[in-house]
């Protein structure tokens, strides 16, 4: 039997926290169980059309994402200026979110070597500020992403904050995007369902996200197969 089917979700009363990427999937098979309940109410014709379903991101697994992606280097240093070789240097370590119920907040410590460097020496000043940007929230397709960013805190030197600003307000926003449905299809791939069939997941789309405590709650609704 080949049956191919595309209900709508229909929103349920167990949510689906994401693992966050590059780490495993313990929740994989509870959201197997999910996606099979909300088949088998489609398949009754229980499920109401274009409902949506809740999903969650914890900040853990938005930490990790932020890391991953942008402090994956050696030691989880991302270098603003020159490298683990140079005398003279910059660079940022140890990003720590913390959510608020409007913003979520990301504080790094930063490490740098300003001045000239002199016979393997760096002659200059040498500071160890910690610099925070808060970010909200954006529904951005399949994708969660966050906009207005607003920078918080950095250093009291100009020549440091030079560095600092379009690092905090754009590539920090942009590490922390992340593709929900690559996430589910990821969780997916290669499960079945009981006699045989393979669920797949077709399209999903973010609504709104609020913060709730240390979650990111996604209202999504999208359609899957079964195989």
């Amino acid at each position: 039997m080949n049956a191919m089917s595309r209900p709508s979700f229909a929103r349920p009363s167990t949510d689906v926290n994401f693992p966050g990427p590059g780490h495993p999937a313990p929740r994989s098979h509870r959201l197997l169980a999910l996606l099979c309940a909300i088949l088998a109410l489609a398949f009754l014709g229980l499920a109401s059309p274009a409902h949506a379903v809740d999903l969650k991101m914890s900040r853990d697994a938005l930490q990790r994402t932020l890391q991953q992606q942008l402090f994956g280097g050696p030691q989880g240093r991302y270098y603003l200026k020159g490298n683990a070789k140079s005398t003279c240097s910059v660079f940022a370590e140890n990003p720590q979110l913390t959510f608020t119920p409007d913003r979520v907040y990301v504080k790094i410590k930063i490490h740098a070597k300003l001045g000239t460097a002199v016979t393997g020496r760096c002659l200059g000043v040498s500071l160890a500020p910690s610099a925070e940007v808060s970010l909200v929230p954006d529904a951005e397709g399949e994708s969660i992403g966050f906009r207005d960013a607003r920078v918080e805190h950095v250093s009291e030197s100009r020549e440091l904050n030079f560095l600092l600003m379009p690092f905090l307000s754009h590539q920090i926003p942009s590490s922390m995007k992340v593709n929900a449905a690559d996430l589910l299809r990821k969780a997916l791939q290669g499960s079945t369902v009981p006699a045989g069939y393979t669920v797949s997941l077709d399209r999903l789309k973010i609504h709104s996200m609020t913060i709730a405590g240390d979650n990111l709650d996604l209202d999504v609704d999208g359609d899957i197969s079964v195989n």
